[in-house]
């Protein structure tokens, strides 16, 4: 049996198990007889965590369900897969549901033209669907769930005590998850979920992609104060909520005023 190597107790990272990245950060929740993974990564990736999951014996038929925080193709090409290997379920927000049921290139950024990216994304069942304030249980533990959008409008977090699997909410050097009308972020929605964040008292923030780290408030402060910059800046397009810019021009238009006023 391989050791395995916690993070917290019942909480194992794969990339940091495998001591290498295989892609997007994938967490391994157990509790007596059961376990869970949330997000599973791309799909040649799939073969690997499973074998490694084995090689730690946890026995592959008590996946209870794969999670998806959202539906990005960096997250969850490999559960149909993963779902048809371990022979379980996939939980997953309402909002995530439909795009992974048709494999929606664009919606899930498998499907970027403009920069030569063709990723396949095999359409997949949700078979339970949850959404904010609902419990997960795994064996004893309990996540509870946490609509966090901004990124995409799926986007979950879950918090377990003093823990918080974060999605890409946020990263310990202070970025966030993109920024992009294509995708369906929201900046409002975005600042709230940061806010939610800042304002809970969860000790450990455990994101999608990176490490693991604790959570300060000066940083989710500088990004929040970011992000709210962002709502005015014509850099973000249709995300931003408006450009003042605009509003100055249509005045100096309506006053006659000339560049050398």
């Amino acid at each position: 049996m391989l050791e395995r190597k916690h993070l917290f107790p019942n909480v194992i990272e794969l990339n940091f198990q495998a001591g290498h990245i295989i892609g997007c950060n994938v967490y391994l929740i157990y509790s007596n007889d059961e376990w869970i993974l949330i997000d599973i990564g791309y799909e040649d990736s799939v073969e690997e965590i499973v074998e490694l999951i084995r090689s730690m014996d946890f026995p592959l038929s008590q996946c209870k369900t794969l999670v998806a925080t959202h539906a990005d193709v960096d997250h969850i090409q490999g559960l149909a897969k993963a779902k048809q290997v371990l022979r379980t379920t996939v939980t997953a927000h309402p909002k995530a549901a439909g795009p992974l049921a048709v494999g929606d290139k664009i919606r899930t950024f498998a499907e970027i033209d403009a920069q030569d990216i063709h990723l396949d994304m095999p359409p997949v069942t949700v078979d339970l669907l949850i959404e904010d304030g609902d419990t997960l249980k795994v064996g004893d533990l309990e996540l509870e769930v946490w609509l966090t959008p901004g990124h995409t409008d799926s986007q979950l977090a879950f918090r377990m005590g003093d823990i918080l699997f974060s999605g890409d909410n946020i990263y310990r050097d202070g970025c966030v998850g993109a920024i992009d009308a294509h995708h369906g972020s929201d900046l409002p929605d975005f600042i709230a979920s940061l806010q939610r964040i800042r304002a809970s008292d969860v000790k450990w923030l455990l994101p999608s992609h990176g490490p693991i780290f604790r959570k300060e408030n000066d940083l989710l402060d500088r990004a929040i104060g970011r992000l709210e910059g962002y709502l005015h800046m014509a850099d973000f397009g249709t995300c931003a909520i408006d450009w003042p810019l605009m509003d100055e021009w249509e005045h100096e238009i309506a006053e006659g005023k000339r560049p050398t006023d």
